[in-house]
Parts: C-alpha cells; structure tokens; sequence
C-alpha cells in the first residue's frame, strides 16, 4: 500500500456527533525523509551493544517514561521521587502522587506483555484494562474503564484558546465505544496492509484523543496504546521514552491535536502530517538520545570494570577506589572542595594527614582515572596504558 497515494479514509456515521472521519492524511513531501531517517536510526540502535546494559537501560527509560506522562497530566513528583516511588510495593505506597506514578508503570508493563503476541493490535478490551489500571487505587471517582456517556446537560470539551480552541468530543456513549472500536478495527486493517507502525501509532493516539472516550486519563491511555503499537513493531525503548519528548515540546503537542482536527474539518488534503511529523521527529531525538546513553552506560561498564582490576591487583588502595566510586555514582562533575566537604571523604581521612589525602589524589589524576577539567571540577576518565 503506498500510503501517499491512498488516503484510506474510513467514514463513520454515529447516532449524535455526525460523521467522523479517519483517514491517514500523509504527503510524501511531508513524511518521507523523516520516516526514513527514523527507521535508519532505529536500525543503527538495533546493532549497537544494547546486550550488555538493557537492564541499566531499561530502569532508566521506565523512569523517564513514567514520569514524562504523568507529569504532563498535572503528576507532582520530580523524576527523583518518581524513581523511588517505582521501587515501592503496594504497602509502602504513601500518598495519591506515588500510587498513580506506580500505576503508570503497571499500564506499560501490561502493554508490553500482550503487545508481543503474534501479529497483535490494540483491542478495545486492551484499552479498558489500560484505563483500569492507571486508576487502580486511586480512591478517585473515574469509573475505572467506563466508557463517557454524558447526561443531558453535562458537556464534555477539551483544549483551550492557547493550545488551539476548545474542542467538544462526542458525547453518547455509543457514538464513543462505536468510535473506538472503528478506530482499532481501522488500525488493524492498515498493518494488514503493510502501513508501518511508526505512522500507525501517532494516528491511533491522534485519534483516540479526539474520541476522548473517557472521562479522564486519555492523555495516558492514549501514549500507552502508541506505545504499544510501536513495542509490537520491535521498537523497545524509544516507544516508552517518547513521553519525555511530549513533555519537553507539551505546548506543541497540546496544540496540534486541534491543528489537525481544524485541517481535517476545512478539507486540507494532508491534514495529519504536522502531528506525524512531530511523532516522528519525536521518535529520531528520542532513539538518537538512546544511542548515546547506551554508549555511556557501556563505556562507565569498561570503566568499572578496569577500576576493579586495578583495585584487585593492588595499583590503587581502597581508599582511592572508594573515591572513584562515589564520583561515578553521583554521575556529574564536582570539585576537589566539594569532595573534602563530603561526610564519606572525611571518614576515609579522619586519621590521616593532608599529605596522604593529597597523595591519593594526584595518584589517581596521574593515572588517568580521574581528570580535572579547565573550571577546576572532577571527572572520571580512562586508564588507557596504565590497563592492567
């Protein structure tokens, strides 16, 4: 299917809303190179060695993602906070704040295990279960899985004159779960069809969001679903930590959920290229961003691993060993004062003389393991001839 060519526009005629339309919307000129990009990048992250650090990896983009989405639907914990909250079991759970970061995580979790089943796509049970999920324990009045049916009298809108307009989604509740199962049947239709997934999941979250079929929590239902389009496609980080991007660029995402939605409404003939297109320029930052993290992590693995030897055979003590490490755990520069003003630092020197602190220190500058830029800060570095 040439998915330049064929705009694949599926109408359907709901009881209230009228006629809603979906439809691919792509210009060649508009998506191809990016798309291209994207695969090649995710292709050249596909051979890099990710073996050696996923699981290093993989904590990091859990945190990264978790808090990414949460944040942009109004979550108050810092990443730090979100990355402990994420190490606690359901008793530990202390307040509001860490059980919906805990529940984010459970929802990619769930999406990634049903997602590598053998030629799967989203089912509308898959988004009930979704949404069930990221409300679990909450002890908030969200009707966990219920689909929106507004009473007479109670309207529904979405957005705001800074992001675009105000948007009123339909409100029925049968127009919604027709809308909804349309929408998956549709997506399922366009993999049989070869449309790949890096165009799939940015119109099925585009989509869904304009269905906006719940009464809160689309936002995240609708990131979890493109994600796990994505994870079904091979796609094993990136899927997750595009939420970081989302945040980053949150004006720019709110905003053209309505620029599309306008577009399509005035008969523009490629009216979802702009959302596509930030996808996926979304997509090559993020799986570029991965690249060289795991390049990182890699090298910080050799690093460690020549630290040890040269603690094992005797070429620095334990009190330098001790300094190296805790350098490379805090994970960013700092200064010679700043290590002598450390709790640790003064333990390890306590019945010691300046000279043998100051001994220690020039052995490890002079080997290489550590470096001392040109502001007068610490960084860890490479042994080179001095590997044992």
């Amino acid at each position: 299917m040439d998915i330049y060519t064929d705009n694949n526009i599926k109408r359907i005629e709901t009881n209230q809303f009228g006629v809603f339309k979906f439809q691919l919307g792509l210009s060649r000129d508009g998506i191809e190179t990016i798309l291209r990009r994207v695969q090649d990048a995710q292709d050249r992250f596909r051979v890099s060695p990710l073996a050696s650090v996923a699981t290093r990896l993989e904590k990091e983009v859990v945190v990264s993602s978790v808090f990414g989405t949460n944040t942009i639907e109004g979550g108050e914990l810092s990443e730090d906070e979100t990355e402990q909250a994420l190490l606690l079991s359901p008793e530990q759970i202390q307040n509001i704040q860490q059980q919906r970061a805990l529940n984010i995580k459970n929802a990619y979790e769930y999406i990634k295990e049903v997602s590598v089943s053998k030629d799967w796509n989203p089912t509308v049970e898959d988004v009930v279960e979704i949404h069930h999920r990221i409300y679990e324990a909450l002890g908030e009045d969200q009707s966990q899985g219920i689909f929106r049916d507004n009473p007479d009298g109670v309207v529904t809108s979405v957005g705001n004159s800074s992001h675009g307009g105000v948007y009123k989604p339909p409100q029925n509740g049968a127009d919604i779960r027709l809308l909804l199962s349309e929408l998956l049947s549709w997506n399922a239709a366009l993999s049989d069809q070869g449309v790949p997934a890096l165009i799939r999941a940015p119109l099925v979250h585009l989509y869904f969001e304009l269905i906006h079929p719940f009464w809160d929590g689309n936002g995240r239902v609708g990131r979890v679903l493109e994600a796990g389009i994505l994870y079904a496609d091979g796609f094993r980080y990136a899927p997750f930590a595009q939420a970081s991007y989302y945040l980053t660029n949150i004006d720019k995402y709110f905003a053209l959920f309505n620029f599309c939605r306008k577009s399509a409404n005035k008969k523009h003939d490629f009216p979802n290229v702009a959302f596509v297109s930030f996808f996926l320029e979304g997509m090559l930052e993020t799986i570029n961003a991965l690249h060289d993290r795991v390049n990182k992590i890699v090298q910080v693995v050799l690093f460690e691993t020549q630290l040890k030897n040269l603690y094992d055979y005797k070429k620095i003590n334990h009190r330098q060993y001790t300094i190296v490490n805790e350098i490379l755990r805090s994970g960013e520069a700092i200064t010679i004062d700043k290590i002598r003003q450390s709790i640790w630092y003064n333990a390890l020197y306590s019945k010691l003389t300046a000279k043998t602190r100051s001994r220690d220190m020039k052995h490890l500058l002079d080997i290489g393991l550590l470096n001392l830029d040109d502001e007068g800060n610490i960084l860890f570095g490479f042994v080179g001839e001095h590997d044992v």
